[in-house]
């Protein structure tokens, strides 16, 4: 018997709020019409293709019991007794294990194959997954769900002798696929291991040569030379009924590959890319309430429902809080031109959360750099902040996608918001870069493909202010891969300050000084261009006359209801269109919209910003910790 990981060590849903949620997520239940989860007697009761000679099931993996759909009674007349397999026969399997079922996971694209009612009644929970059986290979979404049903389901078993029956129709392909990727997720064994463990749990295995080159595509793993997908078994009848698995209800296929396996290069990657794959909302909804509680903001308060970006923003510089350079210990960055992700790590996957609080699952690698003290070898519940950027290679003009981090505020489920800036970006280094590096170095000739994840890694510069100067005239412009909008200082000593930072100051160059509005169009004569801010969680109309200039013969009402990013004029007052932010589902706070129009109306150019720093540096603090850090070679 494999026993697998216990996933859930994060906080999890009291039972009462539990209870609560998933009563309301049956009424809205994922937009399935209701018709659709009753048994449907009219359709012809036909046996799936080689279904009778099929064995009904393998051995255990992990609590979960690999089979063939049980069919229900109605078909008794279609099969000899000696061949009927239907749940009457999956109950008494598990009895002979010493258990009860408690978990069935359905794979099939139909429900023809027996009703639901009886399982219910006997506190069986049902959990259908649609997946078509032809030309395709369950989606990722498809199977981010699968592990967490599977996951979520282990604490019942830790109490009581639970387990899970997954099928589809044969229990071989769609089921080790699925069963495969659990597996993947949950112990520390590479891909032909895991294959390998389905096939001997259920003979053959997964005998679609797709499915499995699907695996290793997903997983970045180098395929054996020695072929492992197995022959077609007898029992499935000839060739030409490989792919007719005979259970789809009209559900569109998904390509074999996936988007995991698309040619990065063949198409011009750009800021506004998804990346990831959806999760389940419930399972979405607990690492929501582990951000806030680990950046200590309360959830349930007014306006504190876990549902909003908790991610640290930075202000505009202006006259007055330029002040805090002088008063503070600051260190300088560039101000990327790229998106803001949150990284959540777990050993199970690697989640990038976006502006809306969206988590999308991306397949990476994060080592631990002590795997000894642990009972996993990788990162289990680190949270981290940072950028993603397109960088351009500029011998070859191959574009490369790079996250870019720049702080750490939870490490392997501990807390470190409240360290000083400097410790937590070493701890970022030490912690989660130089494992990988390390690694990706060791294993250069194992299966595993670090080049082939979605994404490069790496910690984020920061420098002192002595080198501002080089900064603005010679790394920004000759150096950099990708575009920069301007500079970022950190407090060397902050804290992590969730939400907006008013000691985390931005400076940007002034034709880049720019507001998010929410654009519409008036249904006036002079068809008015009407600009939205947000002012406590509704929408607020600027006051006046605003003008939107769109360049290059861009039609204004093909950006009406959409978030745009916009520059101002200062000489015609009027502001400019530069881009539509698909990162952001809202626009600019109204106090944000204030700051900007403070920091135009200030006017810290960079010869003013460049003269301020030349005096800033030359202060007794500065010059003492500036030597002090020189010697520690944080510079």
């Amino acid at each position: 018997m494999i026993v697998a990981m216990d996933l859930n060590a994060s906080p999890i849903p009291q039972p009462k709020e539990e209870r609560r949620r998933r009563l309301k997520r049956d009424r809205d239940h994922e937009s399935q019409p209701r018709e659709h989860h009753v048994f449907d007697k009219s359709s012809k009761l036909a046996l799936p293709p080689g279904w009778l000679d099929c064995p009904a099931f393998g051995e255990e993996i992990c609590y979960m019991v690999p089979s063939k759909v049980p069919l229900s009674e109605a078909y008794n007349d279609r099969i000899p007794p000696g061949g009927r397999y239907s749940f009457k026969q999956v109950h008494h399997h598990q009895r002979v294990l010493g258990r009860t079922l408690g978990l069935v996971i359905d794979l099939t694209n139909t429900r023809r194959y027996y009703p639901t009612q009886d399982l219910n009644k006997d506190g069986i929970k049902h959990v259908k997954i649609p997946c078509k059986g032809r030309d395709s290979v369950p989606d990722n979404s498809s199977v981010n769900h699968f592990v967490y049903e599977v996951s979520k389901f282990f604490p019942c078993r830790q109490n009581h002798k639970y387990g899970i029956l997954v099928h589809c129709t044969h229990g071989h392909n769609r089921t080790g696929y699925m069963i495969v990727h659990f597996l993947m997720r949950t112990r520390s064994i590479s891909l032909t291991e895991a294959i390998g463990v389905f096939a001997q749990a259920r003979p053959p295995g997964i005998y679609k040569k797709d499915y499995i080159d699907a695996l290793y595509a997903f997983y970045h793993e180098r395929k054996p030379q020695m072929s492992i997908c197995p022959p077609t078994p007898q029992w499935k009848g000839s060739s030409s009924d490989l792919d007719n698995d005979n259970d789809d209800d009209g559900v569109p296929a998904s390509p074999l590959c996936g988007t995991h396996d698309l040619d990065s290069n063949s198409v011009m990657m750009t800021n506004d890319d998804v990346l990831g794959d959806e999760i389940p909302w419930e399972q979405q909804d607990a690492f929501r309430k582990f951000c806030y509680q680990s950046l200590k903001l309360g959830v349930g308060a007014r306006g504190n429902s876990a549902s909003q970006f908790p991610g640290s923003h930075p202000v505009s510089l202006n006259s007055d809080n330029l002040q805090l350079l002088r008063q503070q210990y600051y260190y300088a960055t560039w101000k990327a031109d790229g998106t803001r992700y949150m990284m959540l790590i777990t050993i199970d996957g690697c989640y990038l959360i976006d502006r809306n609080f969206n988590f999308r699952r991306v397949h990476m690698r994060f080592p631990l750099a002590d795997q000894k003290s642990h009972h996993h070898h990788n990162h289990h519940y680190t949270l981290l902040d940072g950028e993603m950027v397109i960088d351009t290679l500029p011998d070859s003009h191959k574009q490369e996608r790079r996250y870019l981090i720049y702080d750490m505020m939870v490490v392997n489920n501990v807390s470190v918001i409240e360290r000083p800036f400097h410790e937590r970006w070493m701890m970022l280094e030490k912690q989660v870069i130089v494992p990988r590096r390390n690694e990706r170095v060791k294993l250069r000739d194992s299966c595993y493909r670090y080049e082939l994840e979605p994404f490069r890694v790496r910690r984020k510069d920061f420098w002192l202010l002595t080198t501002v100067n080089k900064l603005l005239k010679e790394f920004i412009p000759r150096k950099l891969s990708h575009d920069a909008d301007g500079l970022i200082f950190q407090g060397w000593d902050d804290p992590y300050v969730p939400r907006t930072h008013q000691g985390l100051l931005k400076w940007k160059y002034a034709k880049m000084n720019s507001v998010d509005f929410l654009f519409q169009i008036g249904d006036d004569d002079d068809r008015h261009h009407l600009l939205f801010l947000y002012e406590r969680g509704k929408k607020k109309l600027m006051e006046g006359n605003y003008k939107v200039e769109f360049k290059g013969g861009l039609d204004p009402s093909s950006y009406a209801g959409k978030i745009i990013e916009c520059c101002l004029d200062v000489e015609k007052q009027k502001w400019e269109f530069m881009r539509v932010r698909t990162d952001k589902s809202t626009p600019n706070d109204f106090n944000t919209y204030k700051k900007v129009m403070r920091s135009i109306k200030d006017n810290i150019t960079e010869d003013f910003l460049l003269d301020e720093i030349k005096q800033i540096i030359n202060l007794p603090m500065y010059h003492h910790r500036i030597q002090i850090d020189k010697k520690a070679n944080f510079a």
